[in-house]
């Protein structure tokens, strides 16, 4: 894969001008940067956060661009209910659910690091009832094994979804935490697909230790975030506007080629536009300057004899 910076936007490629409406459940900054920071920085989304740690509420706060507005809501289980929330050492192992010390102990400095130091009553909102998020393309969320809860309690927001970036755990790091399994199965029902995950986190397991760093793994995967797309078999129901809108997104945040060109056939299908011609032009025909992570598509694949 290229690296993002030889990535031409589609907005680029195209021509086109597109806000995608972006909400941020549990945006605390701990070590990356969020998976949509390439459209931030092309100014091509608009973004909501939630954040119900006050230090890093005041991070966010300090640092945020004139696209960026951060909320103090905890919309960690998002049942409009007061919940206790567990401020744990490792600020990004803070929860609403309580660590798992019984598996924690298999894994380096996880036990100090899930040690709660604080516990506070906070109380919840319901997505569909936060009065700033007007409309919602794409969701990033990671909340700590809340996940699950959060999208049993916003079925009217997540219905304009077209992508969602979620943490999704294989091991229940807190007490009574839904697991992948159970997340895809909901994402599913609700017409959703599961293509990948971005990135797939391991751990070494006690009492081995990594002598490189404790963030090195071996052979068990504990996390990962994981995508979430509009079933590309009902691309037919989606309005052009988000068509355009989750083809911008597979292709700057993805790099998931092949969706974007099904996308932009639906596109077509329904406005009589030509950006699926295009795309291919870019893509295949004339993968030139800029466009150098085109040419290794190119070198690979061509497009389906009919």
């Amino acid at each position: 894969m290229a690296e993002p910076s030889s990535i031409s936007s589609l907005t680029k490629i195209l021509g086109t001008g597109v806000t995608i409406d972006v909400v941020d459940i549990g945006a605390n900054p701990i070590d990356t940067d969020p998976p949509y920071q390439r459209l931030l920085q092309a100014g091509l989304a608009r973004v909501t956060g939630f954040e119900p740690n006050p230090e890093a509420l005041a991070t966010l706060q300090a640092n945020k661009g004139d696209n960026e507005t951060y909320l103090p809501h905890a919309v960690a289980v998002a049942d409009g209910e007061t919940h206790e929330f567990r401020v744990c050492r490792a600020p990004g192992m803070s929860s609403l659910l309580e660590p798992n010390q019984e598996l924690l102990q298999y894994l380096n400095q996880f036990p100090d690091w899930g040690t709660v130091v604080r516990r506070e009553k906070i109380n919840t909102v319901r997505l569909d009832d936060v009065s700033e998020v007007t409309n919602l393309d794409y969701l990033k969320i990671d909340i700590q094994g809340g996940e699950l809860c959060v999208f049993e309690n916003a079925p009217e927001r997540l219905s304009e979804c077209v992508a969602i970036h979620s943490e999704v755990d294989f091991l229940p790091l807190y007490v009574d935490q839904p697991l992948f399994s159970e997340v895809e199965l909901f994402r599913r029902g609700a017409g959703f697909l599961f293509p990948k995950f971005d990135p797939l986190t391991s751990r070494v397991l006690e009492p081995l230790a990594s002598k490189t760093g404790t963030y090195e793994g071996l052979c068990q995967i504990f996390w990962a975030d994981a995508v979430f797309l509009r079933d590309f078999t009902r691309f037919a129901a989606l309005a052009p506007d988000k068509l355009m809108k989750l083809a911008t997104i597979l292709h700057d945040v993805c790099e998931s080629f092949d969706l974007v060109l099904r996308t932009l056939n639906a596109l077509d299908d329904q406005a009589g536009s030509t950006y699926a011609g295009a795309y291919t032009d870019a893509m295949i025909v004339t993968p030139l300057g800029n466009r150098r992570f085109l040419c290794m598509i190119a070198r690979q694949f061509c497009l389906a004899e009919d």
